[in-house]
């Protein structure tokens, strides 16, 4: 239920990615030990999920006056597919495909792949692993990027495909990764933020303990824009992570350290400032009992900007998951984000303060062994010092989804 993580690729982003590679990995191994299908052949595996959902959203365009209302018909199919090669080797494809239809409003109607649309191929060769992977969606939704306002359409396509080694040596563990992503808007409008991006990540973690890890990081990014109107720029940082795991139900991991950003200028419109920040992070999870279970993620950072170069912003996301009562599952969340963009640019970028809330709930039961209904509650609040770039949003879903097993 956590909103989605930006789009825009960052120096950070190269730590994260590989965090969640790590995170992937093991799900996909737990996944393989006990995964549903719908056909199975020898060792391969499918599952053919299909739903289909309607929203009502009252303020399509993100707009603080003159707001536009309309209803979205959403057909997904999800399929989830597996094999492995050998016993210490596993292909997977994870795809969700869909079309968000608007239903009055047709010009804001799209394809979307949704988040976590992964191929993978994990394998093993003495105390290396090695993690071949390409990550992909397609979606529009501005009302989930907080730097956004006063527009219907913003998303596209985010590539992100590479390569993670990692050298297990007990008490060390290196970590060596590259990535290569590329970024094509689906709207004319912010076709600017087209780019091609080059993520660099090495980690060196120190088991103190069988539960307790700590290490240094270091990462970079090279981006180059298609367009002359954000300047393309390098990102570097470093610093030290730790993760504490004192139980299978309970997990803490803490980064921190300084970022960088060198800015060239190939901008005809904003002028190039470096920037640089501390940048820190706090991730925790934790399954209190079999029907309880809360995560946490707070930090602060400077990452590329869709209206200037850079936003320096900090962060606060907490959800918690709820099965008091049987067959229904109640899931909470909230998300909120202070942010600044452009202000280090003399000329040509919106200088602009916000503040951007997403919090929601979901409600889900299932009717039959396989067929499960969710009703889904959504409200996005923004303010900024940008009067025109202040709104507010609410989203009403209901979703049927069924398991072909």
């Amino acid at each position: 239920m956590l909103i989605l993580a930006p789009c825009l690729v960052q120096a950070q982003e190269a730590l994260r990615n590989s965090l969640a590679g790590d995170a992937a990995a093991e799900a996909r191994g737990q996944q393989q030990q006990s995964q549903s299908y719908t056909f199975k052949s020898g060792d391969f595996l499918l599952l053919i999920t299909p739903s289909l959902e309607m929203d009502w959203n009252d303020n399509v365009t993100l707009s603080k006056e003159n707001t536009l209302q309309d209803f979205i018909l959403r057909p997904l199919l999800e399929f989830d597919a597996s094999y492995p090669i050998s016993q210490r080797n596993l292909l997977q494809l994870n795809v969700g495909v869909g079309y968000d239809e608007y239903l009055v409003h047709n010009q804001f109607s799209a394809l979307r792949l949704v988040s976590g649309s992964e191929l993978a191929f994990d394998t093993y060769i003495k105390d290396f692993w090695i993690n071949v992977h390409d990550r992909f969606q397609f979606i529009e939704d501005p009302a989930e990027q907080a730097s956004v306002a006063a527009t219907g359409r913003y998303g596209g396509l985010d590539n992100m495909a590479g390569v993670s080694n990692t050298l297990d040596l007990q008490d060390l563990v290196l970590t060596l990764g590259y990535d290569h992503d590329n970024f094509v808007s689906s709207s004319r409008d912010f076709d600017y933020l087209n780019r091609a991006s080059e993520l660099l990540v090495a980690r060196a973690g120190f088991r103190l303990h069988p539960r307790v890890t700590v290490g240094v990081e270091a990462a970079g990014s090279f981006t180059t824009y298609d367009q002359a109107f954000l300047n393309d720029n390098q990102g570097y940082s470093g610093g030290i992570f730790a993760d504490w795991k004192p139980g299978s139900y309970f997990q803490v991991q803490a980064h921190g350290g300084y970022s960088a950003y060198l800015v060239d200028q190939t901008s005809q419109v904003i002028t190039a400032v470096d920037q640089h920040t501390v940048y820190a992070a706090l991730t925790l999870r934790h399954d209190i009992t079999e029907a309880v279970s809360y995560s946490l993620s707070a930090g602060h950072e400077l990452r590329l900007g869709t209206e200037a170069d850079l936003i320096e912003d900090s962060y606060l996301r907490p959800s918690i998951r709820w099965n008091i009562i049987k067959d229904l599952t109640f899931s909470t969340y909230l998300s909120y984000e202070h942010g600044n963009q452009g202000h280090a640019n003399q000329t040509g970028a919106i200088a602009e303060t916000y503040d951007w809330l997403g919090t929601g709930l979901s409600l889900s039961h299932p009717i039959t062994k396989n067929l499960t209904l969710t009703l889904k509650y959504r409200l996005t609040l923004r303010s900024s010092d940008v009067a025109d770039r202040e709104y507010a949003q609410d989203l009403v879903g209901l979703r049927l989804s069924y398991r072909f097993e």
